[in-house]
């Protein structure tokens, strides 16, 4: 059966359930837990409007829909199975513990999309976990994912996320919380994984099938259409995991049941953005030996990789040395292809975009600059933008600097490169203000927000973030503060996962 014939929808969210006609060991069925006193504290209007969604009905009944306490017509509520390396560590089952996944839509470009609340209670792979979110993780969640889709990278998005009125408990009683997110699927590298440690070659065939027809229907065609998903995925996760590097972006727990084959940014769990600019940066508090830390990511992407390809090498050739060579070239190809993407990022963000030798000395020139003077990343970046537009920028660009000097050597090898390209000054300014973000979502802002809806049930900060961070390229003179590193007693050392 195609699993991705389209059935007639019905109810404010035209449902049809791809994934849920898969094999049942897929999956296991799982209700959302009712909860005593939802109520709604953000509906993501022009997102429900992409996705062809009820707008209307949803506002009026999003408490009960996005917290679990009403099943929408055509929901097919589910966790998915799947497994993962965990720091390095295998575990051949894990799953939606405290996520259900309530079925999928058609948006208005056509492309598939699923629908999952994350807090909503236990599933049959919670283990000894609860099932729920506190409200903490729900807002930086939404904070985040949101903030990530206004920058251009690819990322699961908030649709709604609700207080439950009730307390969970983690190392205090805190307000729990339910977000809704959306993504092109929530198919990992563990979903994968899953199927391969139980010797389900048929299974692993199925998925392949499956995440070809959805994600990656151009390669259906090809010679070998398993090496050529490999192949995709290991480019949509070299050029997502540049991009993250072009703004600050430390995911923090880049385990394979968190690397979406679809190539989006999926679980802002203790994510965070680089303030100073070093690269052995690590915020999560469980990654205590820094292995997710911001430079090692390129390094982690590949070892997610070539534990897929692991997966699929039954798919890959009948001979199993043929399919370890093939899988082999693939993972071997990935360092050029980040490399790539990187450097044209890095290279757009100071205004270059001919090709020259010295580009990549001089893109490391700037970042060793940065990391020896405890530069702050994003504005660094910024102010560069007025430095391309005339040297009047250069003094506020110094004033992000330790020793000004360093950064004067390094002004006058840039200007001498940016002479030799064909724009003017004011458009390579312009240019680069299109991929220099004048906001991002600062670790100690999100953590005030936080603080202020818990400890007061204030959400006026979270809503201002959300706001601000929707135009992240534009300078919003009105919320300049929110653009501001933090002060010394305002710096957040640490970040959770929310579990």
């Amino acid at each position: 059966m195609n699993t991705l014939s389209a059935r007639m929808p019905s109810g404010p969210i035209p449902f049809d359930n791809s994934y849920a006609r898969l094999p049942a060991h897929f999956h296991a069925r799982a209700d959302p837990t009712p909860v005593s006193e939802p109520w709604l504290i953000t509906f993501n209007r022009p997102l429900a409007a992409e996705l062809g969604l009820d707008a209307d009905a949803l506002e009026r009944e999003g408490a009960a829909i996005f917290s679990g306490n009403l099943i929408p017509d055509g929901a097919e509520p589910l966790g998915m199975a799947y497994a993962g390396h965990q720091f390095g560590q295998f575990v051949p089952l894990l799953g939606d513990g405290r996520a259900i996944l309530l079925g999928e839509v058609i948006d208005r470009n056509g492309k598939r999309r699923d629908i999952q609340l994350k807090g909503a209670g236990k599933t049959p792979y919670s283990r000894r976990g609860d099932g729920r979110a506190a409200l903490g993780p729900v807002l930086r969640e939404y904070i985040v994912s949101e903030a990530m889709h206004a920058l251009g990278i690819p990322a699961t998005r908030a649709l709604a996320a609700v207080v439950t009125g009730e307390p969970v408990y983690r190392e205090r009683a805190l307000p729990g919380g339910v977000i809704t997110r959306v993504a092109a699927s929530h198919i990992r590298v563990g979903t994968f994984q899953f199927l391969a440690a139980r010797g389900d070659t048929d299974g692993l065939k199925v998925l392949a099938d499956y995440v070809i027809d959805r994600h990656y229907p151009d390669i259906k065609s090809s010679e070998r259409p398993y090496l050529a998903l490999l192949e995709a995925v290991v480019e949509r996760q070299a050029s997502l995991i540049a991009r993250w590097l072009a703004v600050g972006f430390i995911h923090g727990v880049m385990n394979t049941d968190n690397c979406a084959v679809s190539g989006e940014t999926i679980d802002f769990g203790p994510c965070a953005f680089l303030d100073a600019y070093d690269p052995a940066k690590v915020f999560s508090s469980i990654d205590r030996g820094g292995r997710y830390a911001y430079g090692s990511q390129p390094a982690i992407g590949q070892w997610n990789m070539a534990r897929l390809a692991e997966t699929l090498l039954p798919l890959l050739d009948p001979e199993p040395s043929e399919a370890v060579n093939l899988a082999n070239d693939v993972i071997a190809g990935y360092g050029a292809r980040f490399q790539n993407h990187w450097l044209a990022g890095m290279k757009a963000k100071i205004g270059l975009y001919a090709e020259e030798d010295g580009d990549l000395d001089l893109v490391q020139g700037l970042l060793s600059a940065m990391h020896r003077n405890e530069a702050d990343f994003t504005l660094t970046f910024r102010r560069l933008c007025d430095a391309a537009e005339s040297t009047a920028g250069d003094a506020a660009l110094r004033g992000l600097f330790t020793d000004p000097a360093d950064i004067d050597a390094w002004l006058v090898a840039w200007r001498e490169r940016t002479g030799r390209e064909t724009l003017s000054d004011a458009q390579t300014a312009d240019a680069m203000r299109t991929v220099n973000p004048a906001f991002i979502p600062r670790n100690h802002r999100i953590e005030q927000a936080i603080r202020a809806a818990e400890d007061d049930g204030d959400f006026s900060l979270f809503e201002a973030l959300v706001a601000v961070l929707a135009k992240p390229y534009e300078d919003q003179p009105g919320f300049a503060p929110l653009a501001e590193p933090p002060l010394p007693d305002e710096r957040v050392l640490r970040t959770f996962c929310g579990t």
